[in-house]
């Protein structure tokens, strides 16, 4: 197993969170003995670079981190990307702004982006992960120079199985209950909605350490998993409330609700978040074909920036979202600490 795995003091891993992770919470989530992370899916090299940088400052080490998207390039549709933006045009109305008269593909795939690569080789994080697939064998060679642990998120058997070919060193099992994007390599192809629990069992043979992830609140949770096979579990809604985060006032309020549904409607990609005004949209029968992502996403970024509030807004959060508890970050990886080792001694 890797040292990185067996020297957590608390086999908690915040979960890289593009958007609300941020180097104060990464920073705070290492230095009380879980691992923080950051999601660089959303940042070009500068920026990521940026972030890398600062957590580094705040924790004196690189023992955080990161976490990249390997999706499939964009293919772009006008008439597709036109559909949807017409559909949308009362919602720019009723938010007082122009309709945008196209659409862009705003973040880059890792697949094909050298300077992010050089980015993260420079920074030599603890962790790198990988989403939405797995990049070339020469990205993995080059980025073992780093040392760091290499992984990816699983949804299925045949992912995961995929990984270990893949060489990498453990498999994130991501359960449906997972906020945010889900991990799965084919958007279009089948999905059998497995939870975290019973991708652990499906996963066991394979050989690999397996991290938990998705619906995991609190030590009781986490004691669940690691007792299935787990040697870590990753937690992200749960840390959202901490005051370390970028999540809004309004994501924050809106956690204790609860109310999660998982939609293609604000990105393009099937993701997890509070059901809002643009998410019911996005489930009406006349709703249009959607751009691919992250095509999709422009458009739902471009209605957030001319509304605000919550109606357009991409707020992540899993299905444990109203048990989630505000606190500061290494509170609340002390209190997960004591919550797993009574659950585990009971």
């Amino acid at each position: 197993m890797s040292v990185l795995l067996t020297a957590l003091q608390v086999p908690v891993i915040q979960a890289p969170m593009a958007g609300a992770a941020t180097p104060a919470l990464a920073a705070a989530v290492s230095a009380a003995g879980g691992l923080g992370s950051l999601g660089l899916g959303a940042s070009n090299a500068e920026q990521a670079a940026a972030m890398m940088a600062a957590t580094r400052q705040k924790l004196g080490s690189g023992y955080f981190g990161v976490n990249l998207f390997c999706h499939h390039p964009a293919k772009a549709d006008p008439a597709r990307e036109a559909g949807w933006l017409d559909f949308l045009s009362p919602e720019f109305a009723r938010a007082g702004a122009n309709t945008p008269s196209e659409l862009h593909e705003i973040y880059p795939s890792f697949l094909n982006d050298d300077a992010m690569l050089a980015a993260v080789i420079a920074a030599r994080p603890a962790m790198i992960s990988f989403h939405f697939g797995l990049p070339s064998a020469g990205r993995i060679a080059a980025l073992r120079q780093t040392g760091a642990l290499i992984a990816a998120s699983a949804t299925s058997l045949p992912e995961a199985r995929a990984i270990r070919d893949a060489g990498l060193d453990a498999i994130i099992a991501q359960g449906f209950e997972a906020g945010g994007h889900r991990g799965i390599f084919d958007p279009d192809g089948p999905d059998a909605c497995q939870p975290s629990i019973e991708l652990l069992r499906d996963f066991a043979h394979l050989g690999l350490p397996l991290i938990a992830a998705g619906g995991i609140m609190n030590g009781e949770d986490a004691a669940r998993h690691l007792r299935s096979g787990a040697v870590a579990v990753q937690m992200g809604t749960a840390f959202l409330p901490c005051p370390e985060s970028a999540a809004s006032p309004e994501w924050r309020a809106r956690l204790r609700l609860g109310r999660t549904v998982m939609t293609r409607a604000i990105s393009g990609r099937p993701a997890r978040g509070l059901e809002n005004r643009l998410i019911a949209l996005g489930m009406r029968p006349d709703a249009p074909p959607l751009p691919d992502y992250p095509i999709a996403y422009d458009a739902a970024k471009a209605l957030h920036a001319a509304a605000g509030g919550s109606d357009y807004a991409a707020q992540w959060a899993g299905t444990g979202a109203a048990r989630a508890r505000a606190m500061p970050a290494g509170r609340l990886v002390a209190q997960l600490a004591d919550e797993i080792e009574a659950a585990l001694a009971a």
